[in-house]
């Protein structure tokens, strides 16, 4: 078959393709360590589980509401308003929230519904994979503005105002970011939104999937300012902070009618619902108690500390520590023009396949995400793990001349 040329001109997620190629080499033998996935190595807390087989038990078989079971809503839209009830701004209500087979389906709802030929999205990078090829579906145009480790990889006001043209019809940030790991302060987001109120036509689109992933001060949204809260999208669910990344469950929330309108049209006419079982469980880990997600960010600040002390001992490998997420993203250009048995090293990729042929370590190249300069380890795994990477990338850059 004639594969469409909107389609045809996708790119694999690099982020899966390297799973893939892990499970691959484990099955034929070769004993790769995985710092490829952003996917918590927790079980799901048992609450949650036992919701999914209450649900189960109890018959919830049969499609649910396009954007989702009311009270799954509800619980969201109340942890939502938790973190905006100090502000001056308008709390979200249930019909305000659509759920969705995850996140990442809520981010493609979203561009869909607002972004046509010709629309503009600006991104700063680097970013997740999946940014540019959502976009790429729904045949806008990406503006990818670089930051850089000097700023924390936080896009500044003044690149804001560069970047925007009478055709921008969205900016995009996630904090805590995939893949850096950067948080964008209070003080980081009211330069933005300063740039963002001479600007109405732009809209907002908060990636806050890592929320709870935080190791300094409190989370800051962006629905905390009331001159974005028309124009702003939320997207968030329940994979990283409940380590539920199977159950597939994300969601988007907006105050205007005209996109939840829309973006129900869309899920109606494609996946029709989320899986009503997950959406049970989902419940329950919005509403249920709250201490499994403390142990569990806990656990991943264990383990950053861990694998930044451990990567400050690889000579030429330059990191900063990451403020949220479970990634390092490491500049490796210290390592370009180098040879190890007549291979030479002039990229980021070039790190990244020399250390899994010569560490059987596995991670992702930072051209993945817009930059090529560096290259994401997760920690989303134990501390044992994370010592014999580490050992094993010392040893083989080690070999490098």
């Amino acid at each position: 078959m004639t594969i469409s040329n909107r389609i045809a001109a996708l790119e694999e997620s690099a982020t899966l393709k390297v799973a893939a190629l892990c499970q691959q080499l484990r099955s034929e033998g070769v004993d790769v360590i995985g710092l490829s996935l952003g996917e918590p190595d927790f079980p799901a807390p048992a609450h949650v589980k036992q919701a999914a087989i209450d649900a189960i038990n109890n018959d919830i078989s049969h499609y649910g509401p396009t954007p989702g079971f009311p009270a799954l809503r509800q619980a969201i839209a109340d942890t939502l308003n938790k973190d905006i009830k100090d502000y001056p701004v308008k709390p979200y209500n249930a019909n305000e929230i659509v759920v969705s087979v995850g996140a990442k389906q809520a981010l493609c709802n979203a561009i869909e519904a607002l972004i046509g030929p010709g629309d503009e999205v600006i991104m700063p990078t680097p970013c997740w994979v999946s940014y540019v090829e959502m976009v790429k579906i729904a045949q806008g145009e990406s503006v990818l503005v670089k930051t850089t480790m000097e700023n924390n990889f936080c896009l500044t006001a003044e690149q804001l105002e560069a970047a925007i043209t009478p055709k921008t019809k969205l900016l995009m940030l996630c904090s805590p970011n995939n893949p850096t790991g950067s948080v964008y302060t209070l003080e980081n987001l009211q330069a933005l939104v300063e740039v963002l109120k001479k600007h109405p036509h732009v809209n907002v689109l908060a990636d806050e999937i890592y929320q709870h992933i935080l190791y300094t001060g409190k989370h800051e949204t962006l629905a905390q300012f009331p001159e974005l809260e028309d124009r702003l999208i939320i997207i968030n669910g329940v994979s990283k902070a409940y380590a539920m990344t199977g159950y597939r469950i994300g969601w988007l929330a907006s105050h205007d009618k005209e996109l939840i309108t829309a973006v129900k049209r869309l899920q109606g006419q494609t996946i029709s619902c989320a899986t009503t079982i997950a959406q049970k469980a989902a419940e329950a880990a919005y509403a249920g108690p709250q201490d499994c997600v403390e142990e569990m960010r806990q656990a991943f600040h264990r383990r950053r500390d861990l694998i930044v002390g451990l990567a400050k001992e690889i000579p030429g490998m330059k990191t900063l520590e990451p403020q949220g997420a479970f990634y390092l993203f490491p500049d490796v250009t210290a390592y370009f023009g180098k040879q190890y048995n007549g291979q030479t090293i002039n990229t980021a990729d070039d790190v990244v396949t020399y250390l899994l042929q010569e560490a059987h370590v596995a991670c992702v190249s930072g051209s993945a995400f817009g930059e090529d300069n560096c290259i994401r380890f997760s920690y989303a795994t134990s501390e044992d793990l994370i010592i014999e990477a580490m050992r094993r990338m010392k040893e083989a850059l080690a070999k490098l001349v």
